[in-house]
């Protein structure tokens, strides 16, 4: 296809749509594909460097500094522009290697950093870089107040969150003024940005550090009710594509339209770049007369997957799910896999003591430097009121009224805060917060919270940056939610500046990088230590297989009730449960279970000790509160001995499939 762009003296122009500045951003994995990619009619390009990027799964497709600084000088002769993925979580032995990297980035004149760890954008306000900031996808930006907060922290640019439908998009730019950049063709993944754990908790491969051994490419089975569903790859959606929606992404006020694919060849990127290139541009140039279908085939011969406009105009459902091609476990098309079906690590006497191997070095520089710390606290999230009641009954300290209510139970109503207030005794009733909060959920809370008479509530569980700008002003105390991804202390000591009381640590986070965050933490610590964690978060709805679809098969669920939807691999269960937003959470097959490290973590100055509780009978609920209550109050008087551990477990006995470490079982 013929393509037009207007140069002067060989520099790109600008695209605009009357007042609207247009970028076409250009995925480029190599050097050697940049250097095809640059001649191309994008705007702009983004890459990886070396390390601290959200691609280190496959070998050589990042750039050298060399390569980048070259690049960089490359795409400026060209009127272009270079952004730089530093977009996963820092751990602690790699701050100063980030510093080192920042300087470097800053002295090659890179045009903006994609980022997701708040420590990156301390980083850069504590050294004074001249450095643009573009918030990645992976921080999840889903609201305006998180929008209006990056604003404040000098951020230019939003990537938004794949859930972000375009009239969303629209209210947001036209509200606050943002940059939005936003995903337009190319894999997509099925969970809420930095909210899957599972390749931690299943291999100890981070997907929010570059390491995302896709879980959600395997062949589950749906299973409720007693029956089966006929489900190939449900997790596995399809592509990107927005090539016939051109107008409504200008009209949406999306200034970048980024395509995603830093792992794919050269001529399959310039197929993406010229496609897109020559439907803005003849948008531009005949808006009215405009063809949506020119060269759409082109396009549909070459995919990788099927295609899908995801959540741009509401919620896909189904239709988003793809079953042939890449979408079937395939790795780019070589033929190989990310991963198989592979069962959680099960926690055995070994693996314990190899944990507190891992483990000792970190804790023994934490004992020696942190002076003496309150007793540790117990943390309990509840999903109903008898599970509420029980757990101030057991004498949880702090009792989280979940945000996020699994269904059949219903959301905590103002009587039953109340209620509970009135009942806590010596404990806290702290309200939880929804993960992902849209401008509706709040406008609720704020109604809730500060539209009439006070809540006698001891605190907020917050779960994302916009609510706790947008609650900070209502001065009930707040503690950081696991969904804040705090990794290191320079991401938890911006939280401690924002108001928050205490943090959660990532749930991602491996026995070395909990040690070396702990021998450096000065906010304090909550730790995720019993329960069955969500560990992929999402707005696709599983539970549409068995409303839409007939059954193929009977078989009982064999750890949860049938009426709970279970994801089913031959190597276990994993079951998932609907909340009142309509979201979906896939929970580990197996419990969490840190009892047996307690010593440590009270020894390394863990704050705070938090049960995932949402799942449980209330009687076994109550049994895993006792367990855990009696720990803290033996390690605390330093009786524990020979035995301590088995008399602390008592009855306990595992709900689910049996117990597992999560992801500190690896280092």
């Amino acid at each position: 296809m013929d393509l037009k762009i207007e140069m002067v003296e060989g520099i790109a122009v600008s695209r605009w749509f009357g007042k609207k500045e247009i970028e076409l951003l250009a995925p480029v994995g190599t050097f050697e594909i940049f250097k095809e990619v640059i001649e191309a009619p994008c705007d702009a390009v983004y890459l990886g460097g070396p390390a601290f990027n959200m691609r280190l799964m496959r070998k050589g497709y990042n750039f050298t500094l060399e390569e980048i600084t070259e690049a960089v000088n490359i795409a400026h002769s060209l009127g272009k522009k270079v952004y730089v993925t530093v977009n996963n979580l820092l751990s602690e032995a790699e701050v100063e290697d980030a510093r080192e990297y920042l300087r470097f980035l800053a002295k090659a004149r890179v045009d903006a950093l994609i980022v997701q760890d708040f420590a990156v954008l301390s980083l850069v306000n504590e050294m004074g870089l001249q450095l643009p900031l573009h918030a990645s996808v992976m921080m999840n930006v889903h609201n305006l107040e998180m929008v209006k907060a990056l604003q404040e922290l000098g951020v230019t640019r939003v990537v938004t969150s794949r859930e972000m439908d375009l009239q969303t998009a629209r209210y947001i730019r036209v509200s606050s003024g943002m940059e939005l950049e936003y995903f337009i063709h190319g894999d997509m993944c099925v969970a809420h940005g930095a909210n899957c754990h599972y390749s931690s908790y299943v291999f100890g491969m981070s997907s929010s550090r570059g390491k995302c051994m896709k879980p959600c490419r395997w062949d589950y089975r749906v299973k409720k009710d007693g029956s089966v569903y006929p489900a190939e790859y449900p997790l596995a959606v399809k592509d990107m594509y927005m090539y016939e929606h051109i107008p409504e992404l200008i009209e949406a006020g999306i200034c970048s339209f980024k395509i995603e694919g830093r792992m794919r060849d050269a001529s399959f990127v310039l197929m993406l770049v010229n496609s897109y290139a020559d439907a803005i541009d003849r948008y531009i140039e005949d808006p009215v007369g405009f063809d949506r279908m020119q060269d759409a085939q082109h396009l549909y011969e070459h995919r990788k997957r099927d295609f899908s406009t995801a959540y741009a105009f509401g919620k896909p459902g189904l239709a988003n799910i793809n079953r042939r091609y890449e979408g079937t476990g395939k790795f780019y098309s070589t033929g190989r896999v990310f991963s198989t079906p592979t069962p959680e690590k099960e926690m055995g006497e070994q693996r314990i003591t190899e944990v507190r191997g891992y483990l000792s070095g970190s804790l023994e520089e934490a004992q020696g430097s942190r002076q003496e710390q309150p007793a540790a606290r117990l943390s309990v999230r509840v999903n109903n009121m008898a599970q509420a009641r029980a757990a101030l009954e057991e004498g949880a300290d702090d009792v989280y009224l979940s945000g996020d209510v699994f269904l059949p139970d219903l959301p905590f109503t103002r009587q039953d805060i109340e209620s509970l207030c009135a009942a806590k005794g010596p404990s806290r009733i702290i309200l939880g917060l929804p993960r992902m909060m849209t401008e509706l959920h709040f406008e609720q809370y704020l109604q809730l919270l500060g539209g009439g008479r006070r809540l006698d509530l001891d605190g907020l569980l917050v779960t994302n940056l916009g609510a706790v700008r947008a609650f900070r002003q209502l001065d009930y105390p707040m503690i950081g939610d696991a969904s804040l991804n705090v990794y290191n202390h320079i991401a938890a000591d911006f939280y401690g500046a924002q108001g928050l009381e205490r943090v959660t640590a990532s749930p991602e986070m491996t026995a070395g990088h909990l040690g070396d965050l702990l021998a450096h933490a000065r906010v304090p610590l909550e730790m995720t230590v019993h329960g069955s964690p969500t560990v992929m978060y999402m707005e696709h709805d599983l539970y549409e297989y068995t409303e839409l679809l007939e059954p193929v098969g009977e078989e009982d669920n064999r750890y949860v009730p049938n009426d709970v939807l279970v994801l089913m691999t031959d190597k276990g269960e994993n079951p998932v449960y609907r909340d009142q937003h309509g979201r979906n959470h896939l929970l580990l097959s197996k419990e969490l279970c840190l009892l047996p490290l307690m010593p440590d973590l009270i020894g390394a100055g863990v704050s705070c000790f938090r049960i995932e509780g949402a799942p449980y009978p209330v009687h076994a609920l109550r049994t895993v509160i006792q367990a855990y209550r009696k720990a803290l109050r033996l390690y605390a008087k330093a009786e524990a001995g020979a035995g301590a551990e088995a008399a602390v477990a008592g009855d306990l006995k595992p709900v689910f499939a049996g117990y597992t470490l999560g992801s500190l079982q690896f280092n």
